[in-house]
C-alpha cells in the first residue's frame, strides 16, 4: 500500500515522498500489514477557507482525508492535491514544514492518528 509522506531533511526543507506499507496475505479477509503502534486519534473539521502559510507539523501523524479537498505545498514549491480517502503521513515535524489550504470553498474532515516516534516504517 503506497502512501504520500512530507518529511524534511536535514537543513529543514520539506519534500514529499512515498511509504510503501508492505501487506500480508491475510485470507478471506484479504491483505495485512503488520501491527503499528498508534498514539491519539483526533477528529478535524477545516472551515472552507482554510489557507494556513509555512508550519511543521505539530507531531508524526497520518490525515485521512474523508470529505473535502486540499493542497500542501513543500519547500521546493512542489503542491499535490489530496481529497476524500487520501492518507498523509506528516513527519515534517521540524524546519520549515509545509503550506495547507481549503481547495474549492470545501470544509474538509479528517482524522489525524499520532505516531510515536519509535515506530518505524520499512
Amino acid at each position: 500500500m503506497n502512501i504520500t509522506r512530507i518529511y524534511n531533511d536535514a537543513d529543514g526543507s520539506s519534500h514529499f515522498g512515498e511509504l510503501n506499507i508492505a501487506l500480508k496475505e491475510g485470507g478471506a479477509i484479504g491483505f495485512l500489514s503488520e501491527k503499528f503502534p498508534a498514539g491519539n486519534i483526533i477528529f478535524r473539521e477545516t472551515p472552507a477557507d482554510y489557507d494556513f502559510k509555512w508550519h511543521p507539523a505539530p507531531t508524526r501523524q497520518f490525515v485521512f482525508i474523508i470529505k473535502g479537498r486540499c493542497e500542501f505545498t513543500v519547500s521546493s514549491g512542489e503542491t499535490r492535491q489530496f481529497s476524500g480517502g487520501d492518507l498523509i503521513l506528516l513527519e515534517d515535524t521540524q524546519g520549515q514544514g509545509h503550506c495547507s489550504k481549503a481547495l474549492f470553498n470545501e470544509v474538509r474532515h479528517s482524522i489525524f492518528v499520532t505516531v510515536p516516534e519509535e515506530v518505524v516504517f520499512d
